[in-house]
């Protein structure tokens, strides 16, 4: 059954913010878990979706939402950094959940979960993350550009980027770039002790799979698997991704 658009709650975010969610209550003693989207995804996606439906038959604790500027969530999405993102998920997990969580990230909002774990060491069971866009920022949007085109985003303070998900393409600005810089994990050890699942696919065309690999050798805890998948695109959203990535998903709690 499709989510209707409008069935959503809303946790407040300052005097003229907020952001968009769903939760599920589940009551099987399990760890509950909070789903990450990626770069202007939101809640109603395929994987989101398919982990409530998981989460339902498994009665465990579920929560998906909007980051700022996505979805049906407030603020414009070229008022918003990485930086905010990180506190929308950080207010999800310290307001509407309780006990250990297990955080699903999607593309950046891998990132976001690798951020959020280190945050909230002791919250956090463990992270599974599909084709996770960590630094993005910096290694797979700035780096990427020419001269011509830095000089462009800086002059402007905004650039558009082609995309394969819109015809239209993506704003993006200086102030993205800039802001994400303080928040960049793999140039140094990541001190994350909680368990981590990578799933990634190798003809990922935004998010390349030697990404996950630099990542894992970042990562210091010793209980970290990357799953590539040769045929896999950066979404992994086919019935047999998905099935991975519940099973990634039930090896962590």
């Amino acid at each position: 059954m499709p989510d209707r658009p409008d069935a959503y709650d809303s946790l407040a975010r300052g005097p003229a913010a907020s952001i968009a969610y769903r939760k599920y209550l589940g009551r099987s003693g399990r760890p509950g878990v909070v789903f990450l989207g990626g770069f202007r995804s939101d809640l109603t996606g395929i994987k989101a979706r398919h982990i409530d439906r998981l989460c339902r038959a498994q009665d465990r604790s579920y929560v998906r939402f909007d980051y700022q500027g996505h979805g049906a969530s407030s603020t414009r999405f070229e008022d918003c950094t990485v930086g905010l993102w990180l506190e929308d998920a950080l207010a999800i997990i310290d307001q509407l959940t309780e006990g250990p969580q297990i955080l699903v990230g999607s593309s950046m909002g891998g990132w976001l979960a690798l951020l959020a774990g280190l945050q909230r060491p002791d919250r956090i069971a463990g992270i599974a993350a599909v084709a996770p866009a960590t630094d993005f920022t910096e290694t797979l949007l700035w780096a990427r550009l020419d001269e011509e085109r830095r000089r462009e985003m800086v002059e402007s303070g905004r650039l558009t980027i082609p995309s394969a998900y819109d015809p239209a393409g993506y704003v993006v600005t200086t102030r993205l770039v800039e802001e994400g810089r303080r928040h960049l994990l793999l140039d140094a050890p990541i001190p994350l002790g909680c368990p981590v699942r990578l799933l990634h696919g190798m003809q990922d065309a935004d998010v390349p799979w030697h990404h996950s690999v630099k990542l894992v050798e970042a990562l210091a805890g010793g209980d970290a698997t990357l799953t590539l998948v040769k045929d896999g695109d950066h979404r992994l959203s086919r019935p047999q991704d998905l099935a991975r990535l519940g099973a990634a998903l039930g090896e962590l709690g």
